[in-house]
């Protein structure tokens, strides 16, 4: 066993390490240069569509577009949002957050890019679901030779799902309560149990309804609470944001409790930290996009796109701010993680460690349902749908069992599992760069974007030939 963990950690520390780091931010950056800075300027768009303009849909779909957008964001507001911001800051001072909106900047267009494949090559299958996600568009888009990429994708998904998305949110629930509340871990697994086991096999539907109601709350509360905070020291606010930005530049010098930081530490940490909050180039967000009821592919994938900036910009900014301005990082404590988050919110208002508590309840077990839905069409994929009835049970049982378990291996296979599902969804978006400027370019010019026919030119057995005729000639023509 001690060589499994001992391998596990080694390949963990290199997927997430900074090859993996610069795959992901580099494939954001030549996507948002080579799309000329369309998601930016289309951010008004997106948040038109966020305020309503897109709640309902009018086309084929499970769910409305918004439904979608709040099912993805329930998967990636998540312990990321309040712990990794901590341990970001822990190891990597103030500037590590000006990082970390950095990947959100570039891992917005990557999201967008992922979102808009997902929708355009997504497929119904017999029982009328709409399914897709890296899988789809690879095999799809690329064509048969390259279905063993959607394979990996799927398998890695699967178990990241089992790991991160189901039993590592239970165990911190159960963790939580236990130490603000004094719940014992069995009560908490067995009313785990049955309320994620009432949403999650009522399907796509009923987990977009609930998500669509409980993630916007969960957002404005904690969002809310932190405002406050910033509003309460509001004479120190301008002092943080020059802190941040000079610190991610110039290395983050010893105070107090804090050991000092370089600004290798501040990229290394920020850019991982914001990766992880935002899962952009991950692949995960896309599967549940795809079951919207937008029909415009682009549309959906300009709503979409908010998501890093809703959860990297915002809330985990909101996380930031208050351990910077409260003080709390310089903590002789030594306070990480969630501890150090707890630490600032109850020095600034009472109960803090409480709203910590709540806040990281809500967001795990939303992440639980959301990482159902994710495994969920990864099954389908690989085994068709009568698996969906067996991963469903399986998945709600291993609910309360992560409540009451010791999970260190768990962390370590999900870890790897989470990184490497970038690697196939990468190539797959990269490959299809072209098709994606040529359907921009479509938007640009007709204003929708349908799903994918088999009978269209750009069908997957011509992709190298919009590979070599957008390389060779430099253009991105719009599909037929």
């Amino acid at each position: 066993m001690e060589f499994v963990v001992n391998f596990l950690s080694a390949l963990s520390g290199f997927v997430w390490g900074p090859v993996m780091l610069v795959l992901l931010i580099g494939a954001g950056l030549y996507l948002t240069v080579s799309l000329k800075f369309f998601t930016v300027k289309n951010m008004p768009l997106a948040f038109k569509g966020i305020m309503g303009g897109n709640k309902k849909g009018r086309g084929s779909g499970e769910i409305s577009p918004f439904s979608a957008l709040m099912t993805a964001l329930a998967g990636t507001i998540g312990t990321g949002s309040i712990a990794g911001v901590a341990t970001a800051i822990f190891w990597g001072g103030p500037g590590a957050l000006f990082w970390m909106w950095i990947t959100a900047f570039v891992g917005m267009t990557t999201k967008f890019c992922e979102i808009l494949l997902s929708v355009y090559y997504r497929q119904k299958t017999d029982n009328g679901s709409y399914v897709g996600g890296s899988m789809y568009f690879i095999e799809r888009g690329l064509g048969p030779k390259f279905k063993f990429l959607g394979i990996m994708f799927s398998l890695f998904c699967i178990l990241a799902c089992f790991g991160t998305g189901n039993m590592i949110q239970s165990n911190t629930i159960a963790e939580s309560l236990k130490g603000s509340f004094s719940v014992p871990p069995e009560f908490t697994a067995v009313a785990l149990f049955l309320i994620a086991g009432a949403v999650i096999l009522g399907g796509v539907k009923r987990i977009g309804e609930f998500a669509s109601k409980i993630v916007p709350l969960m957002a404005f509360l904690y969002i809310g609470i932190s405002v406050l905070v910033c509003i309460m020291f509001y004479d120190k606010f301008f002092d943080v944001l020059s802190l941040i930005i000079s610190d991610a530049f110039t290395g983050t010098a010893v105070q107090g409790g804090f050991a000092g930081s370089t600004v290798m530490l501040a990229i290394r940490y920020g850019m991982a930290r914001g990766v992880f909050s935002n899962e952009a180039g991950l692949g995960t967000a896309p599967i549940a996009h795809a079951a919207s009821s937008n029909d415009c592919a682009v549309n959906q994938a300009i709503l979409g796109m908010l998501d890093t900036i809703i959860t990297t910009v915002v809330v985990c900014s909101m996380t930031g701010f208050t351990i910077i301005i409260t003080g709390m990082w310089t903590s002789p404590d030594q306070l990480n993680g969630a501890t150090l988050a707890a630490a600032a919110y109850s020095f600034a208002v009472p109960y803090g460690d409480k709203i910590v508590t709540v806040s990281l309840l809500f967001f795990a077990f939303t992440t639980i349902l959301s990482w159902s839905l994710y495994g969920e069409r990864c099954c389908i994929y690989l085994f068709g749908e009568k698996s969906v009835k067996y991963f469903r049970y399986l998945y709600v049982v291993l609910v309360p069992v992560g409540a009451v378990s010791q999970l260190d291996v768990i962390w370590l296979i999900s870890d790897c599992a989470n990184a490497l599902m970038a690697i196939p969804n990468l190539i797959g978006i990269l490959l299809l760069s072209p098709v994606i400027f040529r359907l921009v370019e479509k938007y640009k010019q007709t204003g929708i974007v349908p799903s994918f026919d088999e009978s269209e030119e750009m069908g997957h057995p011509h992709w190298k030939q919009v590979l070599h005729d957008h390389f060779s000639h430099g253009e991105s023509r719009s599909p037929k």
